[in-house]
């Protein structure tokens, strides 16, 4: 995969996911633009490999006009943006009686309307040149429902249904408009979620416990192998996948 004079957009990839997605697109040889709130240096230093140049912009999410502002940054800095990977989101469990309002406005506008916001800024320049790639990082949360997850399950929904319309109506271009759905990965948040179940220190059986509620394979997806699916919708041999919900989730939604 050759990705050389590309530019990727990859919102919330200071960690986690989206710095695994970052890491194969650099990779690849695409310039990167990462943002987020984690350790910009350490994240900078992953990334900066086969000789591409990489910048960051701290946009909030939740911010229309931080948005706008980082994609004319991406713009500025390297011209372009050929591959936008819209990753950014929170959490917060609670039944829907005691959701905050405030926390579910917040999920809907970091996990959701940012994506529209990205995409709509992104699409007429890639239109233009003909070729792009927008990958919207959902989750298996974006084709399945769980208790307690109300407004990260109807964002994620939401953002399934904003990728096929999309993909709808880029399908006679060279621009191509995806999700990809994981299951469980194991990231410092969810690594935080292991430690506060583990009983007398039980790690092990934590994580265990937490896997066998919905994961089948009793493993967890890892950053490094949704970057790599991430290649492959970039690639010319995914030029037909358009509008998929692409879940990889170790079984969880094939139950």
């Amino acid at each position: 995969m050759n990705l050389q004079g590309k530019t990727a957009l990859v919102t919330g990839s200071t960690s986690g996911i989206g710095l695994g997605i970052a890491l194969k697109l650099a990779e690849a040889g695409a310039n990167l633009v990462l943002n987020g709130f984690g350790d910009v240096e350490a994240a900078i230093a992953t990334v900066s490999t086969n000789g591409v140049q990489v910048r960051h912009h701290p946009a909030d999410m939740s911010k229309p006009e931080e948005i706008e502002a980082m994609m004319q940054f991406a713009e500025q800095q390297f011209g372009a943006i050929d591959i936008l990977v819209n990753n950014a989101g929170i959490q917060y469990v609670a039944p829907v009686e005691e959701l905050p309002v405030e926390r579910w406005d917040s999920i809907i506008a970091i996990n959701l309307s940012s994506a529209f916001h990205t995409t709509r800024l992104a699409l007429p320049g890639m239109r233009k040149r003909n070729w792009g790639r927008i990958i919207n990082i959902a989750s298996a949360h974006g084709l399945a429902a769980s208790v307690g997850k109300s407004a990260y399950v109807a964002a994620k929904h939401g953002l399934v249904g904003l990728t096929k319309s999309v993909a709808l109506e880029t399908a006679i271009s060279g621009v191509t408009c995806n999700a990809i759905c994981p299951g469980w990965v194991l990231t410092p948040l969810v690594q935080k979620q292991i430690d506060s179940r583990a009983v007398d220190g039980d790690i092990a059986r934590s994580r265990h416990d937490l896997l066998a509620e919905k994961q089948p394979s009793l493993d967890f997806v890892t950053p490094e192998q949704l970057g790599e699916l991430a290649l492959f919708l970039c690639s010319d041999a995914a030029i037909q996948v358009r509008g998929a919900a692409w879940n990889m989730d170790g079984g969880w939604l094939a139950q």
